[in-house]
């Protein structure tokens, strides 16, 4: 059996077109995933190993994307630390915020256990998945993680409350980063023993602190998330959406693929990134709201990028947003099948 289109692009082997796939593609914009959203909650999809691998592989049927995400959310590792969460219409809400409780850390109670439930999910996405398709597995960066842990939710788009704790408790915000880490490692351990085949971290929110900052806070981290891989023998994309020309400093020993947003052109980034690691992105999915026509013409300004790249994985600079047209969503998928990308 000849080996998935997205595995022969991670593993430097050339191909006739760069494979795709796209951030929340298993939500938000799919007919067949707001039927499902209208007779079960988040929670219940993401719980139930039959619920959660159908959504993760919608996409799969209905786009006939090259590979499919697991079902699941970033704050599943602080659900796992013992931080009551709920999934309401207006976002993700903790119990109490860590920036309320008086000793933040020692709330926390890492729990592995409390995973579980989504190894269960991808045991079944596995069993039911066609062969040709890989699994990709996440979890949150510590950044991202950590502003939602301290804010308690994600209503402020800047997490003014987090933002400002970092700043007046370096040595805390250190130990809570370090409590994250050693959860998503195990996390990575479960998911990659259970099957999934590559694995993403999403730093949705890196444009909220100085780059220097999340270097020497955060960054660690993610060679941590980096070497894990490495030992697993599974590839490793890194999205640090918004940090801007810091992706100047991300090494091979950061990632395998860096998923570049839709802020940085694709020439710039790979100017700017060490030419040993691929590149993943970076189409603005706002674009998807125009017309074919200009859908079209977007769509061609990235072939001769595409033909002079194959250590290239197309995607969005950031994920889908509500109230895109599926018909778009089609209509590029089709086109990204078809188009000679002169390899």
């Amino acid at each position: 059996m000849e080996k998935p289109l997205l595995l022969q692009t991670l593993s430097g082997e050339k191909t006739a077109r760069p494979p795709f796939w796209f951030m929340r593609q298993a939500g938000r914009v799919l007919p067949s995933y707001m039927a499902l959203k209208h007779k079960y909650s988040f929670w219940q999809m993401m719980k139930n190993p039959q619920l959660g691998a159908e959504v993760t592989l919608l996409p799969v049927h209905d786009l006939g994307v090259d590979a499919a995400i697991l079902f699941s959310d970033i704050l599943v590792i602080p659900y796992a630390m013992g931080m009551g969460l709920d999934f309401t219409d207006e976002g993700p809400v903790f119990e109490k915020a860590l920036v309320h409780r008086s000793h933040p850390l020692e709330g926390l109670h890492p729990d592995p256990t409390k995973l579980h439930y989504i190894y269960d999910v991808i045991d079944e996405i596995i069993r039911t998945k066609p062969s040709h398709i890989p699994l990709i597995g996440f979890c949150g960066g510590p950044l991202t993680v950590l502003c939602y842990m301290l804010e308690g939710l994600g209503r402020r788009a800047e997490f003014p409350d987090a933002i400002d704790f970092m700043f007046k408790n370096p040595a805390e915000t250190q130990q809570l980063v370090d409590v994250i880490c050693e959860l998503t490692l195990e996390y990575i351990k479960g998911q990659v023993k259970h099957g999934i085949q590559v694995f993403q971290l999403f730093e949705t929110h890196g444009a909220l602190v100085p780059f220097e900052m999340y270097k020497a806070l955060f960054l660690p981290m993610v060679e941590k998330v980096a070497a894990q891989c490495r030992e697993l023998n599974i590839p490793f994309i890194y999205f640090p959406k918004g940090i801007g020309a810091g992706i100047s400093e991300i090494t091979p020993e950061h990632c395998d693929f860096l998923s570049i947003d839709w802020q940085t052109p694709l020439e710039v980034a790979r100017k700017l990134v060490d030419p040993a690691i691929g590149l993943q992105g970076n189409l603005d999915p706002r674009v998807l709201l125009a017309d074919e026509l200009t859908i079209s013409k977007t769509l061609e300004g990235y072939l001769d990028f595409g033909s002079k790249n194959q250590n290239w994985i197309f995607n969005l600079g950031h994920g889908f947003k509500p109230g895109i047209p599926y018909e778009k969503i089609q209509f590029m998928t089709e086109w990204l099948r078809s188009a000679d990308w002169g390899r």
